[in-house]
């Protein structure tokens, strides 16, 4: 009677098991849990690095036509702004938009520290050390590069920084707060439309 009872058995569990291998359905179900995920990050992935593309394309077109723009003698540097602006809008509704310009004498000027007596070489203006300000600002600069669009024969550096929230933030590419930033730069030679003044030669002392 055992016996028989365990052959009933382990035949019942072979055709169970028969039973299983043929039955396919739901399988897409569990192959689309297993990929779905994985699918779905990708193509967040690939929208989001399309749109970042996007925007640093127009970000940059922008900068350098309001670059060109501002060497001239009558250029407007507010209306160059608000076009720069209004074009992030239009790619990146609610950006932090910030920018900056600063003119030099020359290219080899740029990002240089003002002339400084260094006596005990710590890169710094500072224990009395004498310096030249060439920016005629006052006081030792760091960046001898002045505020604004220059004059005429100045170099200027124009920078657009974009602060944003990714449509599609994925990790590794944000920060904690989901903000993405993006820049810009474009450097331009204004327009020989007068003399070019020169740099200031007054002595100063660091403190």
């Amino acid at each position: 009677m055992l016996r028989r009872l365990s052959h009933s058995a382990a035949g019942a569990l072979r055709r169970l098991r028969a039973d299983c291998r043929a039955d396919t359905r739901g399988v897409t179900a569990i192959e689309f849990a297993v990929a779905g995920p994985v699918l779905i990050i990708l193509l967040m992935g690939i929208f989001d690095l399309g749109h970042m593309a996007y925007i640093r394309a127009v970000l940059q077109g922008g900068v350098q036509q309001v670059a060109r723009n501002g060497t001239l003698e009558t250029a407007e540097t507010e209306a160059g702004d608000a076009y720069v602006k209004r074009l992030v809008d239009g790619v990146a509704p609610g950006a932090k938009v910030e920018i900056t310009r600063s003119s030099y004498f020359d290219f080899t000027d740029i990002a240089r520290p003002e002339a400084w007596n260094d006596k005990n070489n710590n890169s710094i203006c500072d224990n009395g050390e004498s310096y030249t300000d060439e920016n005629k600002n006052g006081h030792w600069d760091a960046d001898v590069g002045k505020s604004g669009n220059g004059g005429a024969n100045d170099v200027v550096v124009y920078t657009v920084k974009v602060t944003y929230t990714p449509v599609f933030p994925v990790p590794g590419l944000t920060d904690g707060n989901t903000k993405r930033t993006l820049s810009a730069t474009a450097v331009r030679k204004n327009q020989p439309y007068a003399l070019q003044q020169a740099v200031g030669s007054a002595a100063g002392t660091c403190q």
